[in-house]
């Protein structure tokens, strides 16, 4: 039977279905909010996966070419390989269900959301989170939910809720919570330099919104709910764990206290094969345990050192950030470089500047778009010592990549500023932790090496929590450590006025209002100091760009013109681009933009493009060439492809009887205009050309008539 639940959400009612679609999966759902449609289905296997200590969840967003009407580009025709987006919305609603699954369920769970229809006017991501907590919520699996979702924008100084695209393009803020009942889980967004107050208001926000879509669910459950499958509690060995405290405590809190995290790491892990083989245990379930309580006193004496003793393993203070160091110009050939290191996490930011050729072109369901500015993200084995093949990115490349490049979008100038595409690279050569936000740090020196005029810079800080009851610890530039064993993962991006990025993913069951607050104002506290380092080393964008940067230059012709420079097929085009080893881009409007590192070849360009576009004026005198020759007088080219008539009379001061006594077809001549009729038709005289150029010497040469 079918059922069906909605409620008002912003602009639209938002609408939850069950018992139409899918309905083998073991919990499906079809989320609706205007005409923006999505199937919410999750599955998970009967038995856990043996052998694992880990929650093996997959979540898969896909957006169906059909949603919006299209068929897919390309020589299959058929969705292929996930997009970029469709990466970063599976992270999206990945990360506020994943803490909310019991820590004893090890079986296989998949998550698929579907976009089955698009309106081009709503988001799916929210949505798209909204259904799967759903599809969970009244699923047999064991969840700890539900998850509610939203999207607040803010124009002109007022928060809107689940904003469309087109008030997107007005908002300062694109930020998407998720959250339970009584905790936010998850925070995502960009912001033009926002306050601290007004992000927290806006998150506030979110959470009540939250509520009405938290309602709905619970209320479809109610209605179709299946019994939830019982997960088993982990049981400790009690006996092993005490003879592995009795064994390894002492080293243990002896090795968490080693700075270096490579040596640190390598007693971690010659205390975990000493203990293999002190207690003899070769069955892989015994051995796994062991793993799984070694891991639990690591975890417990790192948390408890920084709780009760306000002690890190790196022995820095819970505010403290590690020591920093900034280099530019680190690359001679590149058109800017930076290196950025805080303490053993380590980002190679390089600059390039190309052209409106260079620009991405984007096919989403949404439209088509451009990019003028991509920031890329690698993260290759060697940083953290390991060995792994080299496959292209990963989703978590793409994440932090789209992270760092939301936090310098903001402060990148105008097209019309600063007419340039721009690529950041950022290769980490070194991690241990925060690795993001050192790309925002690097990726922002790298750009005012390049010559960028950003707008003012901007600087990234990871922020951590250590909670246990009534205890709590908010520590500032966590490492990778900190990062595994804690309990929150907040990075804030932001320039000294206010933030331009932020994302914030729990562990635990969310954070409350007054933990938010407290975490924003001490990363706003760390954001200044790590931006006073950078500007130590570079105060400002530099004034020159670099030597091997494309200069470009943009003119502009009358629309009418744009056919005569671009040429039969391109020829023109082509024929300037050959000759002058210019990149040339045009548009409809008529702005032309001439890209070359060679200045030279620019002006080159400039002045074939300026003689082709050049209209005739009158009182303007012109070296032309005779193209024809006729009874009454003569017509000559003052400009390409424009043509005037010089009159029999106006050939010289005496008195001509042939044309050809004084010119011939193929001769170079002066000629003045004197008349523009209504029709364009353009008068010339050759004897007030030769009048005025009388005595000058910069017309001397071009007085005698050349023959071609």
């Amino acid at each position: 039977m079918v059922k069906k639940i909605e409620t008002g959400f912003g602009s639209y009612k938002v609408s939850l279905e069950h018992g139409r679609m899918a309905k083998q999966a073991h919990g499906s759902v079809v989320g609706r909010y205007g005409d923006t449609v999505v199937l919410a289905t999750v599955v998970a296997s009967d038995e856990p996966r043996k052998g694992i200590d880990f929650f093996p969840l997959t979540v898969d967003y896909q957006e169906k070419a059909y949603a919006a009407g299209k068929i897919p580009g390309g020589f299959f025709k058929r969705e292929g390989r996930p997009s970029e987006r469709e990466i970063l919305v599976s992270r999206l609603i990945d990360r506020p269900i994943r803490p909310l699954f019991p820590i004893s369920f090890f079986n296989d769970t998949q998550v698929i959301v579907t976009v089955l229809s698009v309106d081009q006017t709503n988001s799916t991501d929210f949505l798209g989170i909204i259904a799967a907590s759903t599809a969970l919520t009244i699923s047999d699996i064991p969840f700890n939910g539900p998850v509610g979702a939203v999207k607040i924008g803010r124009i002109e100084g007022e928060f809107v809720v689940n904003p469309s695209y087109t008030e997107l393009e007005r908002s300062d803020l694109n930020l998407i919570v998720a959250g339970t009942r009584d905790a936010v889980m998850m925070v995502e967004g960009g912001a033009n330099e926002l306050s601290e107050d007004i992000m927290l208001e806006a998150i506030n926000l979110a959470h009540k919104e939250i509520q009405k879509v938290i309602d709905i669910q619970l209320e479809l459950q109610s209605l179709v709910g299946r019994k939830k499958m019982e997960a088993e509690p982990l049981a400790i060995n009690k006996e092993l764990e005490d003879q592995i405290k009795k064994l390894a405590l002492d080293r243990i809190r002896e090795a968490i206290l080693i700075p270096n995290k490579a040596s640190r790491q390598e007693h971690i892990d010659k205390i975990l094969d000493d203990l293999h083989l002190h207690l003899k245990k070769d069955e892989e379930d015994i051995t796994k345990e062991i793993t799984i309580i070694f891991n639990e006193i690591e975890k417990n004496e790192v948390r408890g050192m920084i709780l009760d003793k306000n002690i890190r393993a790196d022995g820095r203070k819970h505010n403290e950030i590690r020591p920093i160091t900034c280099e530019v110009g680190v690359l001679p050939r590149t058109h800017g470089s930076a290196l950025f290191t805080r303490g053993e996490t380590q980002s190679l930011s390089v600059a390039t500047l190309g052209t409106a050729l260079d620009e991405q072109r984007i096919d989403a369901l949404e439209g088509e778009s451009k990019k003028t500015f991509m920031l890329h993200y690698n993260f290759p084995p060697f940083s953290v010592g390991e060995v792994k093949g080299l496959r292209g990115p990963s989703r978590r490349d793409i994440g932090h990549g789209a992270l760092a490049e939301r936090a310098l979008r903001a402060v990148i100038p105008s097209k019309d500023d600063f007419p340039y595409t721009l690529r950041v690279v950022s290769d980490i050569l070194e991690s241990n932790g925060s690795s993001s936000m050192a790309t925002v740090c690097a990726g922002t020196l790298s750009l005012m090496d390049a010559g960028v005029p950003i707008k003012t810079p901007v600087a990234g800080i990871a922020m951590g929590l250590i909670k246990e009851t009534e205890k709590i610890v908010i520590l500032s530039d966590i490492s990778g450590l900190e990062d595994h064993l804690g309990d929150m993962d907040f990075k804030i991006a932001g320039t000294s006025k206010g933030i331009t990025a932020i994302q914030m993913d729990m562990k635990i069951a969310g954070i409350t209002k007054e933990i938010m607050a407290t975490a924003l104002g001490q990363a706003k506290e760390g954001r200044l100091f790590i931006l006073d380092k950078m500007l130590e080393t570079i105060a400002a964008p530099r004034t020159n760009l670099s030597a091997h940067a494309p200069r470009i230059v943009t003119m502009k012709v009358k629309q009418e013109k744009v056919r005569e420079v671009i040429g039969p097929g391109g020829k023109v085009i082509r024929g300037i681009v050959e000759k002058t080893g210019v990149k040339i881009d045009i548009d409809d409007s008529g702005v032309i933009s001439i890209a070359s590192a060679d200045e030279e070849a620019v002006r080159a360009a400039m002045e074939i493009i300026n003689q082709i576009t050049a209209e005739a004026e009158i009182g303007k005198i012109y070296l032309g060439k005779v193209r024809r020759i006729v009874d009454f007088g003569a017509f000559v080219e003052i400009i390409p492809n424009t043509d005037g008539l010089v009159h029999i009379s106006q050939l010289s001061e005496e008195r001509v009887k042939n044309v050809t006594d004084e010119v011939s077809e193929g001769d170079e001549i002066l000629v003045k205009v004197i008349e523009i009729d209504k029709q364009g038709k353009i008068r010339l005289s050759r004897k007030d050309a030769l009048r005025e150029t009388s005595g000058k010497p910069e017309f001397a040469e071009k007085r005698t008539v050349r023959r071609a």
